[in-house]
Parts: C-alpha cells; structure tokens; sequence
C-alpha cells in the first residue's frame, strides 16, 4: 500500500540556471594633455602622486605627453577615473598651471 508521497522528488520545477553573463563595466583612459605651460617636471609629479608611478615609468609619459601631445597614465572604471581627473584638475589649479586631463572610453 501506498502512503500517498511520491518517493521520487518532481523534476518538473527544477530548472536549469544560465550562468549570468554580466559583462564587466567599461573602462576609461585618464589623458594627460599637453601644453605649453605646465612645466615637465609638475607633469612628473602629478604622475607620481596621483596615478603611482615610479620615477621612470612618469617621465615617459610624460616625454609622450610633450612630444605627441598626450599620453594615457592608467585605465580605470569610470568613478576611478573621474576622481582621479577631479583631483589632477585641482591639484594643477592650486598649483597656477593649466593642466589637462580627460578620459575617453578604453
């Protein structure tokens, strides 16, 4: 006799699950842009300072920045990145220089 339950558990509400296919958030270049102004040496340090970069890596860009008008100090999801805008932006300002930094989809 039967106690009325099935032994057997119902596959029909099982269901099989998609791994979630979330992409990553995009990511931003902050830039550097030159101009005649801001001294190559400022340039440096706001790359040391604010984007840690050892002595070397920074003059590099920085010698990009002066030769080819730009250059790329890191690639960060974009609150990173405008914080980190917000604060070279200030930083020149409170220092008299016009610096420039924006940031462009990666």
């Amino acid at each position: 006799m039967g106690t009325g339950f099935d032994s057997q558990p119902d596959q029909s509400t099982l269901l099989e699950r998609e791994p979630s296919k979330t992409k990553p958030p995009p990511m931003f270049k902050v830039v550097l842009l030159n101009d005649d102004f801001t001294p190559m040496e400022f340039v440096v340090l706001v790359l040391e300072k604010f984007f840690s970069k050892g002595r070397e890596q920074a003059t590099q860009i920085m010698l990009k920045v002066h030769h080819e008008g730009r250059g790329v100090c890191g690639v960060y999801p974009r609150d990173i990145a405008s914080t980190k805008i917000e604060q070279v932006s200030r930083y020149a300002r409170q220092n008299q220089h016009p610096l420039q930094c924006i940031m462009e989809e990666a």
